[in-house]
């Protein structure tokens, strides 16, 4: 299962559990089959500081972080990430959800959910997918500076 979706506003378990409502009997399938050996979920957590480059990349206190998306073409590069980094780690799911519009500190712009058959692929496909979504997928973020 390849489930990549951008959507607005911090991700809250409530919202969460909503989005993946429709696929819950495909990630049910999934983990009953015995091909799963490892899952692992990574949080992108805005930080309270972070560096500004307009301040010799001091450390200023944040607000929050505003993600910009260049849409439809974020949500296809994202599907073609998830869809590209299941096919070479062979993760047997991988599902990715990233915010879009302004996310206060402490809150999750970013979840990204894999399962594969051992842990090596499980770990190597969190580190491929995340680098490759900075480089490849057009989201920006800007920094909403604390007074």
């Amino acid at each position: 299962m390849v489930l990549a979706l951008i959507i607005d506003g911090p991700l809250t378990p409530e919202l969460e559990a909503r989005t993946l409502l429709g696929h819950a009997d495909q990630l049910r399938s999934l983990s009953g089959d015995g091909t799963i050996g490892a899952t692992l979920r990574f949080e992108g957590i805005v930080r309270r500081a972070e560096r500004d480059p307009e301040a010799a990349d001091a450390e200023r206190d944040l607000l929050a972080l505003d993600y910009q998306t260049y849409d439809p073409m974020a949500q296809r590069e994202l599907e073609a990430l998830a869809a590209s980094v299941a096919a070479r780690h062979g993760l047997k799911s991988i599902v990715a959800l990233h915010s879009r519009g302004r996310v206060r500190v402490g809150e999750v712009s970013f979840v990204l959910q894999v399962a594969a058959p051992h842990r090596a692929e499980s770990l190597a496909a969190v580190a491929d997918f995340i680098d490759r979504l900075k480089q490849d997928v057009p989201i920006w973020k800007w920094s909403v500076w604390a007074v």
